[in-house]
């Protein structure tokens, strides 16, 4: 220590000898330089010569898209309130002011004010001080080693205060040998920044990186904090406090009205109260060391000086909640910066770069659809309802893209642990998975059947055969070859439909416009179950945990291929993954994982790789559009019909109902698909039992998703979905026995066991036994797949021969057989182009020829094309 002084009080004596050589900028490099034999000029020559001032830390900002397209600020995160500014951004008067009180010479020296560091470090070997009158150019490099310092301290250390702490102590504070050091490693630094650097990059560098107190750092954020103005735009008297307040920043703020420091006696000081008199005070010296410099003038001195502390007070925000309506999507948005290498190569790296890294993240957000979303949410889920903690959320994707336009949910957004169980209040995102700060997913009952309806079709099957959808059907066996073997549902245990409704022979197309439940798992008998999951794993589906939908597990996915939760939907999924699914759909096929990052620019403006996109063909063209075929009819008559703007775009979708507890709908045109769900949050409590605003709960999705949709189709509009497949659309014909001669209940069960539907007619004259059929319409042979045979009862008393046939052509084949009925004839038949509807071409015999009352009758019909 004691050589070490006396090299620098020699150092002193050099110095007033070589006053006459001392230059702007060099002077202190050559006084040392030529300095030999000092213990002083070794400790000096030993430190590190070259410092790099890297960016300070900046806050990120997430934005999204106005209805103008024009991005706008969604949220900010950071550990320094930071907004770095250009030279052109300051106002002079700041600048001189902060010149006058801190460093007048700035411009003149090179760096190192040598005489009163000299005398700092002195007082610094007495103990009498750990501040020196260092230049702005020694406090930026000071500044700078803190800020690098700090940049080392990743966010998520569990002893974070404490190495934060220490680095400002380190920097700034140090006493004896390790603060001489400190003081001359802070002087070679000064050196080397002064070659390298203007003096206004310094001067800026120095604004941008000080603290102001508290998270407040940088001049911009500071002018914000305090004044609600900028750098720019400060007066003389706010520009006076600023300057004054960088010497000591949590002493001088005046955000804190109950005080910044108490005496001996426990007095507050710098109160609000006492008009932050210490605060004042430094401003006042800062102004009258601008008025002895010449900065400004006696009148202008006076009348700031007279003018009271008076702060505005900006209160600056950070986080999702800032977001507001926007905070659920933003949460996602959230979850992708802290979890995609994008941000980072380690989750350490990317909570750093959150918070430090001075990003500017946009966002996929589209107000066009998001404001709709938030306004038909909001207005029909309340966030509060005594006796059911009752949920709802909405979520939007671009089916070319993945990108989502809008999360909206019912509750109001906080991370407070304070709220954590309040009702009302929640910071999950109902939409999305636990992955993306969501759920664990809810119960999305039939919107899962989408999956039974692709694997039909892939499988070869057409969407127009027809099948026995009744509830006694669904009892017996179902293939689970590849996942459990087979599985075999209990007569007792047959599954039925809502509404007590037993089920019918009917189409696929009529079982998915109906969501009826007995037709579907009738589908399923004929498929294997285990194909069905893996269907919707290759549509983008998995649990709400994160688990995969075909792997079964007795608690994350109980009976996971089993028909109830493979056919019927009891899966916990978020809104968001079934969204992506029916997206695919209207993608012809092609999946795209659901995607919020559009952009990123760093700090250095230079644009950043986002996230990559992943889409991929999952199913055919073919198949997608066999499937958007079928899913118009819920949109257009079916049980989606209330959920249709028909403002003439073709939409697609599916409902689901699970157990009562959770609704779900989901729609979609070409471009955008929305989900919305409608439920429990925690319980088991039916939506029936409740109403909001008029409707019952369980039939609020439908004017929700209405809206949303309206919304989409206004922005981005929609195309007609392709021409379904022609082999997955064809006419399936089946053989139709003769049940002619069997008594009416053995007619119809060898009808329906066939897979045909039975209409009885009035009863005919015939040679047959009365009850017995006396005619059958068509008659055996092959026919369409769920035709529906009417049969006729005969009287017992035989007909006169010799009838004449009638001329039938033109009428709809169901017109034709009750006219031939009519005329005496009992054994009617009709090709197999004929359908109920189908204009009749001819008959065979002919109209107006003569024929027996149990002579065939062929009756054919017109194709399509009008031949």
């Amino acid at each position: 220590m004691k050589g070490v002084l006396g090299g620098l009080l020699g150092l002193v004596g050099l110095s007033a000898v070589a006053g006459l050589l001392v230059t702007a900028t060099v002077t202190p490099a050559i006084a040392m330089a030529g300095f030999t034999g000092s213990q002083a000029l070794t400790l000096f020559d030993e430190l590190p010569s070259y410092l790099k001032p890297s960016e300070p830390m900046s806050p990120t900002t997430i934005y999204g898209n106005d209805a103008n397209g024009k991005p706008f600020k969604l949220a900010t995160f950071y550990e320094q309130n930071r907004t770095p500014v250009t030279f052109n951004q300051l106002s002079p008067t700041l600048v001189d002011a902060l010149l006058s009180s801190e460093d007048k010479n700035f411009y003149s020296h090179g760096g190192v004010n040598l005489l009163a560091t000299v005398k700092a470090v002195v007082e610094n070997v007495r103990g009498t001080s750990s501040r020196g009158a260092s230049t702005i150019t020694q406090q930026f490099v000071k500044n700078v080693l803190i800020q690098q310092c700090e940049q080392d301290v990743p966010p998520d250390d569990e002893h974070y205060d404490d190495k934060m702490q220490q680095c400002y102590l380190d920097a700034a504070t140090a006493k004896g040998s390790a603060g001489i050091e400190r003081k001359l490693q802070e002087m070679r630094y000064a050196i080397q920044v002064e070659k390298d650097y203007s003096k206004n990059d310094i001067l800026l560098g120095y604004l941008n990186v000080s603290n102001f107190g508290g998270t407040t750092y940088g001049i911009e954020a500071a002018a914000n904090r305090y004044f609600s103005t900028t750098a720019a735009k400060v007066n003389l008297a706010q520009a006076a406090t600023l300057a004054g307040m960088v010497q000591e920043p949590n002493l001088l703020r005046i955000d804190k009205p109950e005080g910044t420091w108490t005496d001996k006696d426990g007095k507050a000081h710098n109160t609000k109260d006492d008009g932050y008199e210490t605060t004042k005070k430094r401003r006042d010296y800062v102004l009258g060391q601008m008025y002895l410099n010449g900065q400004i003038t006696k009148a202008q001195y006076d009348e700031a000086k007279a003018t009271p502390v008076t702060p505005k007070i900006s209160t600056t925000t950070q986080g999702c909640a800032s977001a507001r309506d926007n905070a659920y999507f933003c949460q996602y948005a959230l979850s992708v910066i802290k979890k995609d290498k994008a941000f980072g190569a380690t989750a350490s790296e990317r909570a750093a770069n959150l918070k430090r890294g001075g990003m500017q993240v946009y966002t996929s957000l589209d107000l066009r659809v998001q404001s709709a979303a938030v306004e038909s949410v909001h207005s029909r889920v309340p966030a509060f309802m005594s006796g059911i903690n009752l949920g709802g959320a909405a979520v939007s994707i671009e089916a070319s893209t993945g990108r989502v336009l809008a999360i909206a949910q019912n509750t109001q957004f906080s991370e407070s642990a304070a709220d954590a169980k309040k009702s009302g209040i929640s910071s999950q995102v109902f939409a999305a998975d636990s992955a993306h700060n969501g759920a664990n997913g809810f119960s999305v009952g039939s919107t899962y059947k989408l999956f039974t309806l692709i694997d039909w079709l892939e499988k070869g099957h057409s969407v127009n055969e027809t099948l026995d959808g009744r509830a006694s059907g669904t009892a017996g066996t179902y293939n689970r070859d590849g996942c459990g073997g087979t599985y075999t549902l209990a007569k007792d245990k047959a599954i039925g439909n809502s509404g007590r409704n037993s089920g019918y022979v009917g189409s696929v197309m009529r079982f998915t416009a109906r969501s009826l439940n007995t037709g579907f798992l009738a589908m399923a008998k004929q498929l294997n179950l285990c194909d069905i999951n893996q269907v919707a794993k290759r549509m983008g589906v998995h649990l709400g945990s994160g688990w995969d939908v075909t792997k079964p597990d007795q608690e994350k996915n109980p009976g996971a291929n089993d028909p109830f939760p493979s056919v019927l939907g009891s899966k916990n999924i978020a809104p968001i993954q079934i969204a992506g699914a029916y997206a695919t759909v209207a993608n012809k096929g092609k999946y795209c994982e659901p995607r919020v990052i559009d952009k990123i620019i760093g700090q250095d403006g230079k644009e950043i790789a986002p996230p990559t996109p992943a889409c991929s063909q999952v199913i055919s063209p073919e198949v997608a559009a066999t499937a958007a075929y079928a899913l118009r009819g819920v949109m257009e008559g079916g049980t989606g019909g209330g959920a249709n703007p028909y403002d003439g775009t073709q939409l697609i979708g599916k409902t689901g109902t699970a157990e009562k507890e959770h609704t779900m709908l989901v729609e979609s045109s070409t471009k955008v698909t929305t989900a919305v769900w409608v439920g429990n949050i925690v319980g088991l409590v039916p939506l029936k039992k409740f109403t909001a605003h008029g409707v019952r709960l369980n039939d609020i999705r439908y004017g929700m998703a209405r809206e949303i949709q309206r919304a989409a189709n206004k922005a981005y509009g929609g195309d007609a979905f392709p021409t379904p497949d022609k082999n997955l659309t064809r006419r399936v014909l089946k053989d139709l026995p003769n049940v002619v001669g069997m008594s009416v209940d053995d007619a119809k069960r060898t009808l329906t066991d066939a897979g045909f539907q039975v209409s009885v007619g009035t009863a005919v004259d015939s040679d047959q036994p009365a009850g017995n059929v006396a005619t059958q319409a068509p008659g055996a042979g092959q026919v369409a797949a769920g035709t529906t045979v009417t049969i006729a009862p005969s009287t017992g008393k035989p007909k006169e021969t010799g009838l004449k046939v009638p001329d039938v052509k033109g009428k709809s084949a169901a017109e034709a057989i009750a006219e031939l009925n009519g005329a005496g004839f009992t054994n009617i038949n009709w090709d197999g182009r004929c359908e109920p509807s189908s204009k009749v071409a001819d008959t065979d015999p002919a109209a107006g020829s003569t024929a027996q009352a149990n002579q065939g009758i062929k009756v054919r019909c017109e194709r399509e094309d009008g031949h």
